[in-house]
């Protein structure tokens, strides 16, 4: 059944895009009490918002073809929307009835951030602009609390202990941080003296990424380390990266994932341009060279060079120190 207001939200199909602008869904969730939702999504991003409250349906477009497009129209034509919000800005909303479309501008102001680019569809002020942010069901979060277990001793002062996650994983070689870095980062912050001193240590990512963490596994001692990686769908991540007081990872989704979970953030940034998809309100850091002289090097990003080299565990370390005393 359609509630009294059906707003019609299509997201985009790149899982990462979507979580930059999921804030929009939120915003409207949260202004919109009356409103009932159906999300389009591919089949990697619609999962993320499968625990959206006052979700009706839930809808997949598989791929992206002529007859594609046609299936979800005769999915989605019986019904006058009041709202459509087309993060896509596909054909497909300016032909379905509605009160009002909302649909993202693809000449959007270049520089603009992945996320003000997305508030801009709902015409939203910069003071306005909503955070990534997903939804997590008790459900989902019980799934999550019961692959965190105890790490002996009492399991209620276990629970209490502060959580350090780090994401190392990321799609290309060129914005992969060395693990090692990582690892004396995680090293310092849990040390005794550190911030997070007796905390944990959540690994989270593709079970691909395990290699990836290898050497940071070994920054505290076993019995204090909550492997996930591999055993959590995105949207698990996030719930489980919400009970997280620090995240650090790279340029990658789970960076994302990590920023909609509401943890403080810090990315370790190199041939990427943090000013379009720097962590919203995290801190995005960086070694001696811009991302334009990695462009300039580098011309489409794609070479299998490793580029991270020059960023020094130090800085991230401070960056992480530093964020810690703000938000505390």
């Amino acid at each position: 059944m359609i509630g009294r207001f059906p707003i019609l939200y299509i997201a985009e199909a790149d899982a990462e895009d979507a979580v930059l602008s999921s804030g929009v869904l939120a915003h409207l969730v949260d202004s919109l009490p009356e409103a009932g939702f159906t999300v389009v999504g591919s089949a990697a991003s619609a999962p993320l918002f499968a625990d959206t409250p006052r979700l009706e349906r839930l809808l997949v477009l598989e791929r992206e073809g002529r007859f594609d497009w046609i299936a979800l129209w005769n999915q989605v034509r019986g019904t006058k929307w009041g709202l459509i919000v087309d993060m896509r800005g596909s054909d497909l909303s300016g032909k379905l009835r509605r009160v009002k479309r909302a649909v993202r501008d693809k000449t959007a102001q270049p520089g603009l951030h992945a996320v003000q680019a997305a508030a801009a569809v709902l015409k939203l002020e910069p003071h306005e602009v909503p955070a990534p942010r997903l939804f997590v069901s008790d459900q989902t979060l019980a799934q999550v609390e019961a692959l965190i277990p105890a790490s002996g001793g009492d399991a209620n002062s276990e629970k209490d202990r502060p959580i350090l996650a780090i994401g190392p994983g990321v799609e290309w070689m060129g914005r992969r941080w060395p693990a090692e870095r990582y690892a004396k980062v995680a090293t310092k912050l849990l040390a005794d003296d550190g911030p997070l001193a007796g905390g944990r240590l959540m690994l989270v990512g593709e079970e691909i990424d395990r290699e990836a963490a290898h050497t940071i596994r070994y920054a505290v001692p076993r019995a204090r380390v909550i492997e996930l990686q591999g055993k959590l769908t995105r949207l698990q991540t996030v719930a489980a990266l919400s009970k997280a007081s620090l995240y650090v990872g790279a340029d990658s989704i789970w960076t994302h994932l990590a920023v909609a979970s509401g943890v403080p953030v810090v990315a370790a940034f190199g041939p990427s341009d943090e000013a379009t998809r720097g962590p919203w309100n995290g801190v995005a850091v960086r070694g001696p060279r811009s991302f334009e002289e990695f462009k300039a090097l580098d011309p489409r990003l794609n070479q299998a060079i490793q580029h991270m080299m020059d960023l020094p565990w130090e800085r991230v370390l401070k960056a992480s120190v530093r964020l810690l005393k703000e938000r505390g």
